[in-house]
């Protein structure tokens, strides 16, 4: 089983609209309300792939409920406690003139330490060998990034694996209980290492590789519109991504590691997981939300994977 968690879900509406001027009633052209949290995200392209996920998290309020709805409806397994306050609602406003994209993101309610308690406790119960433990996304206030050594414990002890895609500096600390996969963006990566300035991808990639030599098991790093690189014990695979007209970038980095994480579990090799997973986060920012698949095999005949991106 794999177990995604949420710890900040949302909905999140998708606005698209010709333009957009301040102090006037602005009529957008379309809208559409999404099911949303990274975790969520992440047990959506799960399902597609038939691979078996349940997503936890935590909320209140209508706006909870309609997540849990959207999640039984599809048929998705999911355990949620509840915060002190109303699950939040972001919106993501795509202007055609000017080709722009406005992300506005809430900040989540308050979730104490009886209800974290009752989510760690939920997969001590639950866990079991070879499960696997995903946690995406930024946090509730009241979660302190501790957290995650303290899920990082429990896989250890359950003999369970770990995925951890997070801002968080506290994952440098989980390493130590060698993660199975760690997928930060290029802004992410270079936060942990202090490093402020742009980087190569070669540089990058070295970063990755030190993640590794700290105990991760697979780096995924995000390049958005470059790519992506994948790091692991003796081997650095680089991916280009294909072409497109970008509508909305929300769900392209679940949509990438849902689809890397679905394919592993199938046995696939690294290299052509690498390259699903690019193919799947390039049509999933080309949508209103994350990749249905119908067209993500198409773009796997743009994208290349170099073996010998760089020695290790």
């Amino acid at each position: 089983m794999i177990y995604t968690i949420t710890l900040n879900p949302a909905i999140d509406l998708f606005i698209d609209t010709e333009k957009m001027e301040p102090n006037i009633v602005n009529r957008t052209k379309k809208y559409d309300i999404q099911a949303n949290g990274k975790g969520i995200n992440v047990s959506f392209i799960l399902k597609e792939l038939s691979v078996e996920s349940t997503a936890i998290g935590v909320g209140n309020g209508f706006t909870a409920k309609y997540i849990q709805d959207e999640l039984q409806q599809n048929h998705i397994q999911h355990y949620f406690t509840e915060s002190q306050g109303t699950t939040r609602i972001n919106v993501f406003t795509r202007v055609k003139e000017g080709d722009k994209e406005y992300k506005l993101v809430n900040p989540g309610p308050v979730v104490g330490i009886h209800e974290q308690a009752k989510l760690l406790q939920y997969l001590e119960t639950k866990l079991k060998r070879n499960d696997v433990i995903c946690i995406s996304g930024s946090f509730s206030q009241g979660i302190e990034p501790d957290i995650l050594t303290k899920f990082a414990k429990i896989a250890v002890t359950k003999d369970a694996k770990i995925v951890i895609d997070t801002s968080y500096k506290q994952v440098m600390e989980v390493l130590k209980y060698h993660p199975w996969i760690i997928k930060p963006n290029e802004d992410e990566i270079k936060s942990w290492f202090n490093i402020k300035s742009p980087l190569p991808p070669e540089d990058l990639a070295k970063l990755g590789r030190e993640l590794i030599k700290q105990g991760a098991q697979l780096v995924l790093i995000s390049l958005g519109g470059k790519g992506a690189i994948l790091v692991s014990k003796d081997k650095i695979l680089y991916g280009n991504a294909p072409k497109i007209n970008i509508l909305n970038t929300a769900g392209a980095g679940d949509s990438m590691l849902g689809t890397f994480i679905g394919n592993l579990t199938k046995g696939i090799d690294n290299a052509t997981a690498l390259k699903k997973a690019i193919a799947a986060g390039s049509d999933a920012a080309r949508r209103e939300w994350i990749t249905d698949f119908t067209a993500a095999a198409k773009l796997e005949e743009e994208i290349q994977i170099m073996d010998d991106f760089l020695k290790f």
